[in-house]
């Protein structure tokens, strides 16, 4: 046993009160099942490295499966590699209650993204157990595969598969950072390509999915709240654009005779910020990725090509948001006369959560004397595609400094708890 990490435990169950540990809830359990699976793919920064469809996310699921062997719940995997835990209702006839996450990471990762999902969403399930109660519909745990995408540069990977969402031409073309094709890293893992390619569920079998998730914000920390409800999550779309002018000898070229690409581009990005808050109130905008060509010192720049990745929760707005970054573009070209081109290249259909899930998400929160605020997400999530085909909702758990994707990602135990109730209260509500 490392001894740093020894320390996550003993750090959860520092600050935690058992008052929290009632209605079959064990705090205690969850902290030492997340200090569980923080030993696995340990770095020697105290992060976590489980990349997709490696031995170390295959290490955590089988883990998470003794434990749900463990609380009694019926085990299957698909051909995706995706892990449901189920408990039968006493009605199995009706569409089933999913709820989980995943349990890979990014290459640096932390120890709270994905695992705390899946094992709240396993506690509700010990607590049922603790308290002898079955529920009217059959409720599944899930476990989805590489969720995080690290390993191919792509991502939802379990849920896409289970959804129908994946596309065998792009999927199958995929190498990782070693080189090795899909296919292969797929058969290290027991997995093979065209049984991946048939792991799409009957989803007339499911009535709705929830998902807990560490807020990777600081909304809640401002609120003083442990839980908050995620009001929607964000559909991105990514838009390719390129400024064309001319290059030349910085020195030699007067100033009212250039065609500067990345001036228009920095006007261009400039102008980016304010356009999203122009629209609506959660999208947002951001350009993250910027190549300069020729890329010299005493060189004109004579074209330079940049990313913008737009976000909301909304699809309307989304892509109104979308349309005025396009014309920003070819105003910021046309201003320096420049040429400038656009092609988008991703479109997610955002996923706003349903009133209905809202109304009772709401009530769960009131039921623990905790004041319900929304917030949308601005990251993807298996929920985002769970949504585009059945009612989906998510619940955030508060994030400190917001800080995720890092080893220094932290959640409070007494946070973390508080989430479960929450949760098995809305699941209770939902079983109908």
């Amino acid at each position: 046993m490392q001894t740093e990490n020894w320390d996550l435990y003993k750090k959860l169950l520092k600050d935690y009160s058992m008052e929290y540990s009632y209605d079959g809830i064990s705090g205690e359990r969850l902290a030492s099942r997340l200090h569980a699976l923080s030993e696995i793919g340990l770095t020697e920064s105290g992060g976590s490295r489980r990349l997709g469809f490696s031995k170390e996310e295959r290490q955590a699921k089988d883990l998470v499966i003794s434990w749900m062997k463990k609380a009694d719940l019926a085990v299957s995997e698909d051909s995706a590699g995706n892990v449901f835990g189920r408990l039968e209702g006493r009605d199995p006839d009706l569409p089933a209650l999913l709820s989980g996450s995943h349990v890979d990471s990014v290459p640096e990762g932390g120890h709270f993204d994905g695992p705390l999902g899946v094992l709240s969403a396993l506690e509700v399930a010990e607590a049922w157990k603790e308290m002898g109660y079955q529920p009217k519909r059959s409720y599944e745990v899930v476990i989805f595969t590489d969720e995080e995408g690290a390993r191919f540069n792509n991502g939802l990977t379990g849920s896409r598969a289970m959804t129908g969402e994946i596309d065998p031409s792009i999927q199958s073309g995929l190498t990782d950072q070693e080189g090795r094709e899909f296919a292969e890293v797929l058969a290290d893992t027991g997995l093979t390509e065209e049984g991946f390619y048939k792991a799409e569920r009957n989803l007339s079998e499911v009535a709705a999915f929830v998902e807990v998730h560490i807020e990777q914000g600081v909304r809640l920390e401002q609120e003083n709240l442990p839980v908050g409800i995620v009001s929607g999550i964000a559909g991105p779309s990514w838009l390719e654009v390129v400024f064309t002018g001319s290059a030349g000898h910085a020195g030699n070229t007067p100033m009212g005779e250039r065609r500067d690409a990345l001036v228009a581009a920095g006007e261009f990005v400039r102008n980016v910020p304010d356009i999203p808050v122009s629209v609506s109130g959660t999208a947002v905008a951001t350009v993250g990725k910027l190549k300069v060509f020729p890329n010299g010192a005493n060189v004109i720049p004579g074209r330079v090509e940049m990313v913008v990745d737009i976000r909301d929760i909304e699809e309307e707005t989304r892509d109104e948001v979308v349309r005025r970054i396009m014309k920003a573009a070819e105003n910021a070209a046309a201003l320096y006369n420049v040429e400038c081109t656009q092609q988008q290249t991703l479109k997610v259909k955002p996923v706003p959560i349903a009133e209905n899930l809202k109304y009772l998400l709401r009530e769960a929160l009131e039921s623990r004397r905790l004041r319900p605020v929304e917030m949308p997400s601005g990251a993807g999530h298996d929920a985002m595609i769970v949504g585009h085909y059945l009612p989906a909702a998510m619940l955030f758990v508060r994030s400190k400094d917001g800080i995720s994707h890092n080893p220094a990602e932290w959640t409070s135990l007494n946070d973390g708890v508080q989430g479960v109730h929450v949760l098995k209260k809305y699941i209770e509500s939902m079983d109908q």
